[in-house]
C-alpha cells in the first residue's frame, strides 16, 4: 500500500473538472485507489465520492492505492494535482 499526503492548490478546490480529470486518471490504474479528507474515505474511481469529500483550496488529503500499480498510480494522481495548479 502507497499513501501520499497532499494540500489541494488548486483555487477551485477538487471540484467539478478537477475532479473529473483526477477520477478518469484514475481509473486507468489497476490498482484500488482512495483519497481521505477529515476521516472520510472516498473511491477516487467514482466521480460522486470524490465531490463529497469537499475538498476546497488548502485541503489536506491523502491519496491511498494498494495494488500492482499503486506506486505510479499515487505518482500520476500526485502530478496530475499539482499541474492543476495554475
Amino acid at each position: 500500500m502507497v499513501e501520499k499526503l497532499f494540500v489541494v492548490k488548486n483555487e477551485t478546490g477538487l471540484h467539478a473538472r478537477p475532479a473529473s480529470l483526477f477520477v478518469q486518471k484514475a481509473a486507468k490504474y489497476k490498482s484500488t485507489i482512495k483519497v481521505q479528507k477529515d476521516g472520510k474515505v472516498a473511491n477516487a474511481k467514482s466521480i460522486i465520492s470524490v465531490l463529497s469529500l469537499g475538498a476546497s483550496f488548502g485541503s489536506e488529503i491523502t491519496i491511498i492505492a494498494d495494488g500492482p500499480d499503486a506506486e505510479d498510480a499515487v505518482a500520476g494522481l500526485v502530478e496530475l494535482l499539482d499541474s492543476l495548479e495554475e
